[in-house]
């Protein structure tokens, strides 16, 4: 048996850990689910026997899914930032996320069926708002808040000005 990660992530979800971390594995590169582990005994979110924690990895970040009932709703106090390097990995991620129960939102943000926020993070975005010039970072970042999922193009017609 192999040592747990040193620092994990532990995400509460209400019964379906393993739906979500399937989803996660099937979607995003470096991503697999390693071992569904099930409840020893009744408890008040599980029945023995029923798939208690989830340990998966999301774009090689160690996870555990918990099925925790529906105690906890997820917030946008954490969500996953994924870095894409161009509009079709983009599009790709929001859409498989959206399509699949997900919700839009705006500026890049987007939530899973399961209520897990993402930041789905174009590249040249976060280029444009390092730049030097604050006045092209400026026009960036007023770009970026007229939109729900990012608009490469629209960002570098900002940048150009």
């Amino acid at each position: 048996m192999s040592a747990p990660a040193k620092n994990t992530i532990c995400l509460w979800y209400d019964g379906d850990a393993e739906a979500a971390a399937r989803f996660y594995a099937a979607t995003f590169p470096d991503s697999f689910v390693t071992a569904v582990h099930c409840s020893p005994a009744d408890n008040p979110s599980r029945k023995e026997g029923e798939a208690l924690t989830v340990e998966f990895t999301v774009m090689g970040i160690p996870c555990i899914g918990l099925n925790g009932g529906p105690a906890v709703v997820h917030d946008w106090a954490f969500s996953f930032q994924v870095a894409t390097q161009d509009q079709a990995e983009t599009d790709r991620y929001w859409n498989a996320i959206i399509d699949n129960g997900g919700e839009a939102s705006h500026c890049g943000w987007c939530k899973d069926k399961w209520g897990i926020h993402w930041q789905i993070t174009p590249v040249a975005m976060i280029e444009a708002f390092k730049n030097p010039d604050r006045a092209i970072a400026k026009r960036a970042f007023e770009a970026m808040m007229t939109m729900g999922k990012i608009d490469i193009a629209a960002i570098e017609a900002a940048v150009r000005g």
